[in-house]
């Protein structure tokens, strides 16, 4: 998240444009400053999320999302594509990109234990860590963190998408009932991951942070605005 200020001074017309994402603060006088957090759309659906920035790197994207929110590794898309093609086939991986096997090969390079499990859909509930798991978007495989699951709902770290959440149904249905368990030191029991954020909805953006209404102003003795 990228820092910043959306200051509006009440004595003056300054009006700073906000960054993809800042604390935005109103100065109502010398004494007192009121702020509130902001994230533009983007880095709202982002968070906590590496994007990946080829066609083939969803795999890399997805690992270096893993460990550095659930290991505090301080490592990007960049750094693993470059590990990974040392162990990969280059010219397999720019055609198919990454697979499984080349995420386990480099995390236990590093000292990590990297595991595929075979899963039935009704047990996703049950894992108690963040995944990384193969899904099918319309004939486009694609690696994704699976965050968590209830018996209606998963949650991911979509490398594309963003964070997001679907019904089971709907994401057994293009899953192929692998997970890969990525497990060692350092290990952060209540990592990020764990507790994704809302999804975006205008209703609770509205709710959250919303302007006055006419009717709220009748309580403070305004009947109407006759001038602006």
């Amino acid at each position: 998240m990228r820092t910043g200020v959306l200051a509006l001074l009440v004595s003056g017309p300054a009006l700073a444009a906000a960054p993809d994402s800042a604390p935005m603060r109103v100065d109502v006088s010398s004494t007192v400053s009121l702020s509130k957090p902001v994230w533009s759309l983007k880095a709202a659906r982002f968070r906590n999320v590496v994007q990946q920035q080829t066609d083939y790197s969803c795999g890399a994207a997805a690992l270096a999302t893993l460990l550095r929110y659930a290991y505090g590794l301080h490592i990007d898309e960049g750094d693993l594509i470059e590990a990974m093609m040392g162990v990969s086939d280059p010219e397999l991986v720019r055609t198919q990109g990454f697979s499984m096997l080349d995420m386990k090969t480099l995390v236990e390079a590093i000292g990590l234990r990297g595991r595929g499990y075979q899963m039935k859909l009704e047990d996703l509930p049950t894992i108690r860590v963040p995944t990384i798991s193969l899904v099918d978007y319309r004939g486009y495989k694609h690696f994704v963190i699976v965050q968590r699951a209830t018996r209606d709902v998963v949650f991911m770290a979509d490398p594309v998408l963003g964070n997001r959440r679907v019904s089971l149904k709907e994401f057994g249905e293009g899953w192929n009932g692998v997970l890969l368990a990525v497990i060692g030191p350092n290990y952060n029991r209540n990592n990020v991951l764990l507790t994704p954020p809302d999804p975006l909805r205008r209703s609770r953006m509205v709710n959250e942070f919303r302007p006055i209404r006419d009717a709220d102003l009748m309580e403070f003795g305004f009947t109407q605005s006759d001038f602006f």
